[in-house]
């Protein structure tokens, strides 16, 4: 145990001493956002997978691998082509039309300035949707490392929950982008290694991949059918769609739009995408592994299976070794907490405090206010993070299905379609983050069916009838549409 608490402490230092590195180079509120749009493509792919991952891709996906046991791969499945697409239709465009459109710093405020809103009515409208939604998100995050800590150290859950949060506002607090996206690449690239590591030895104490599976088939040979699920039952449409379905996500995260807005150019992002998509494809199949392998490594199985790869690290693994592994978790939760706050704390400063009462603000201003903005953002999702019952997984897929509806579908027209106006933005955010909250509530048939997918589908319908029905864009929003499709094609 004291060489695992040694391992944590020794983590956190680093992770802090980074954001000092980074608070010396962050001088005005675009380098605070966005690093001055100075990311090359590795620090780019590894930041938007880390911060994408977050705690449920060490806890909650090998969680409900070890439940759901080859039906995971539906859902690691749809989040990697989910990866790959939005890299490939999204990064490049956005990377330019975010700069076109006066160098808008933040998703809100990219919706005002593509289409020119004076009202700021977009603006709020999204902001007011990103802090909603990344209350549960960063909250998320807060419960695993909570769990980290009281499985590790035997911390008091509130306590565990605590310390997490401390440690997360610490760098956010002073580094800004820089920070998060520096201490993203270490905390992936230790990720992705434990990810590979864990699952290898669970597997070679059972006689491998043949010895996993044999152990997985006598205790259930359903966990190997991926069309039915641990009962024996037929996995059905409604089920398959709903795994396949987290995929759509990708379009609408904020966290993970704003490592597009920040690559040094657009001419990176071929060599960011292929990057971004192995680190991607190689977590997501450890994560599973890691559920598998537990079936035959546990067979008592385990009360939360949320906890089964720190309870795999510390059976199989010397403290030293499994103290750096238990990093990961904390790299997982830290990498995407991190970058929800700074999102979160963006969207205070730029879109609620300049947007509506400082339009005069200076940059030193707007810094201080997103600063104290991340601690008030942080108390309130720890608040929210203290129940001890919460799921990681569900919190995760409510904020994914949330940001995916409102925004995909607004974002990827507003890249692609000259007509889109600002009453297809506004209808479109508004239509897809209403039905998403609506859609959780009710139950039965169609309406068990992942709340992302008919949040999309409406978005979509809600976005082309209010541009139809409405006027066209003015001539300067086209011209601008066209300019930026020249430098995209160029």
């Amino acid at each position: 145990m004291v060489t695992v608490t040694i391992t944590f402490i020794l983590y956190l230092i680093l992770m802090l001493a980074i954001g000092i590195v980074a608070y010396r180079r962050t001088q005005d509120l675009s380098d605070y956002v966005l690093g001055g749009r100075n990311l090359g493509p590795i620090p780019s792919a590894l930041s938007a997978g880390a911060s994408d991952m977050s705690g449920w891709l060490l806890m909650g996906l090998p969680g409900y691998a070890m439940a759901a046991g080859y039906g995971s791969f539906w859902l690691a499945g749809g989040l990697l082509v989910g990866t790959w697409l939005n890299w490939l239709l999204v990064a490049q465009r956005l990377r330019v039309y975010s700069q076109r459109a006066d160098d808008a710093l933040t998703l809100p405020a990219f919706f005002e300035k593509r289409f020119e809103d004076n009202s700021h009515s977009l603006r709020v409208i999204s902001a007011i949707f990103v802090l909603a939604f990344f209350l549960f998100y960063t909250s998320s995050g807060l419960v695993a490392g909570g769990k980290l800590f009281e499985t590790v150290f035997g911390f008091d859950y509130t306590i565990a929950v605590l310390v997490g949060a401390v440690a997360v506002i610490s760098y956010t607090l002073f580094g800004g982008f820089l920070a998060v996206s520096w201490t993203d690449v270490v905390q992936g690239l230790l990720m992705v290694g434990a990810l590979i590591l864990v699952p290898l030895f669970a597997m070679g104490e059972i006689g491998g991949l043949s010895g996993t599976l044999a152990a997985v088939e006598a205790k259930n040979p359903e966990l190997l059918n991926m069309f039915t699920d641990a009962e024996g039952e037929a996995i059905t449409l409604i089920g398959t769609l709903s795994l396949l379905g987290w995929g759509l996500g990708y379009f609408g995260q904020p966290h993970i739009l704003a490592r597009f807005k920040g690559i040094k150019s657009k001419d990176h992002v071929p060599a960011a995408r292929r990057i971004a998509v192995i680190w991607s494809g190689i977590s997501m199949a450890g994560a599973c592994l890691i559920g598998l392998a537990a079936i035959g490594y546990l067979p008592e199985g385990l009360g939360d299976n949320e906890t089964v790869f720190m309870v795999l690290v510390d059976a199989l693994f010397h403290p030293a070794i499994a103290g750096i592994l238990l990093a990961a978790i904390l790299a997982a939760v830290m990498s995407t907490a991190d970058s929800q706050l700074l999102v979160s704390s963006s969207a205070l400063a730029e879109d609620f405090y300049k947007a509506l009462f400082n339009q005069d603000a200076s940059q030193e201003q707007l810094v201080k206010v997103g600063r104290i903005a991340v601690v008030v953002i942080a108390i309130i999702a720890t608040a929210l993070a203290m129940d001890k019952d919460s799921k990681v997984l569900a919190l995760v897929s409510y904020a994914w299905a949330g940001f995916g509806a409102a925004f995909g579908p607004a974002l990827i027209l507003s890249l692609y379609w000259k007509r889109m106006n600002k009453a297809g933005a506004l209808a479109g955010i508004i239509t897809g983050g209403v039905t998403v909250v609506v859609w959780k509530q009710l139950s039965g048939g169609w309406f068990d069916v992942y709340e992302i997918i008919p949040g999309v589908l409406f978005a979509f319908v809600a976005i082309i009838i209010a541009s139809l029905v409405t006027a066209p864009p003015s001539a300067s929003i086209q011209q601008r549409f066209d300019d930026v499709e020249s430098e995209v094609k160029s």
